[in-house]
C-alpha cells in the first residue's frame, strides 16, 4: 500500500495572485491529495475569513483591531491545536499567521510575534507557498477580479498589493517554515499547482514523518 497524503500548505500572497484558485486546484490534485473518484469535503481554510464582525467585508484574525488580539490569538491556537489532534490529514489553509503579521504592520504599525506558532506547525510539516505576480500585471488581475468582485473599491490601489507582496515575500523568507515562490503572472492556475505537486514530492512533503 502507498503511503498516506498528508500534505500540509499554507497558501500566502496579496491579493489578485490567484491564492484561493490555487487553494481549490491543489486540494484536488491527485498527486497531492490522490485520485478522486467521487467528490467530498477535504478541509481548506482560511484566517481571512471576516468572523469576528457581524457585516460583509469586517474583521478577522489578520486585519483584527488591538482590542481583538487575544480572540485572534486563541484562534490561530485553536487551528494549530486542531492540526496536531490530526496530523495524518491534509490541509490546505488559504493565508494565515503571515497575512496577519504583514497586515498589522502596515495598517497598525504593531508587531505581532508568531514564533510560537511556526514552532508548533514546523513539527507537523506544514509549508507555505508564496503566490506572486509580477507588478505590471496587477492592472490585468484587477480587470478580472472586477468582474466578480462585490467590493470593486479594494482594487483602487495597486500599489498596496505590490508593497504587501514584497513585505511577505520577505517574511516567507524568514519563516521557519520551508517555502516555494510559485509566480501566477500567466494566470495558469494548473500549471502553479503542477510546480507545487514536483517541489512537494521532491522533498517529501507529501507525507508526514513519524
Amino acid at each position: 500500500m502507498a503511503g498516506k497524503l498528508c500534505p500540509k500548505i499554507i497558501l500566502e500572497g496579496t491579493r489578485l495572485t490567484h491564492k484561493t484558485d490555487l487553494a481549490f486546484c491543489l486540494n484536488e490534485h491527485p498527486r497531492i491529495v490522490g485520485p478522486r473518484k467521487y467528490r467530498y469535503h477535504s478541509p481548506l481554510i482560511s484566517a481571512e475569513w471576516c468572523a469576528f464582525t457581524n457585516f460583509p467585508w469586517g474583521r478577522g484574525p489578520i486585519n483584527l483591531e488591538p482590542h481583538e488580539e487575544a480572540l485572534a490569538m486563541e484562534t490561530f491556537a485553536t487551528w494549530v491545536r486542531l492540526f496536531e489532534l490530526q496530523r495524518y490529514y491534509s490541509w490546505i489553509v488559504d493565508r494565515f499567521h503571515v497575512s496577519a503579521a504583514s497586515f498589522q504592520k502596515s495598517a497598525r504599525n504593531r508587531d505581532i510575534d508568531f514564533g510560537w506558532l511556526e514552532a508548533r506547525l514546523l513539527p507537523l510539516g506544514f509549508r507555505h507557498v508564496l503566490c506572486v505576480r509580477s507588478p505590471d500585471s496587477f492592472s490585468r488581475g484587477r480587470e478580472e477580479r472586477l468582474k466578480v468582485s462585490g467590493k470593486p473599491s479594494q482594487y483602487d490601489d495597486l500599489g498596496i498589493f505590490i508593497r504587501e507582496q514584497e513585505d511577505l515575500r520577505n517574511r516567507i523568507r524568514a519563516s521557519l517554515l520551508p517555502h516555494l515562490e510559485v509566480d501566477v503572472t500567466d494566470d495558469n492556475v494548473p500549471a502553479a499547482a503542477d510546480r507545487v505537486a514536483d517541489w512537494l514530492e521532491a522533498t517529501g512533503g507529501l507525507y508526514v514523518k513519524d
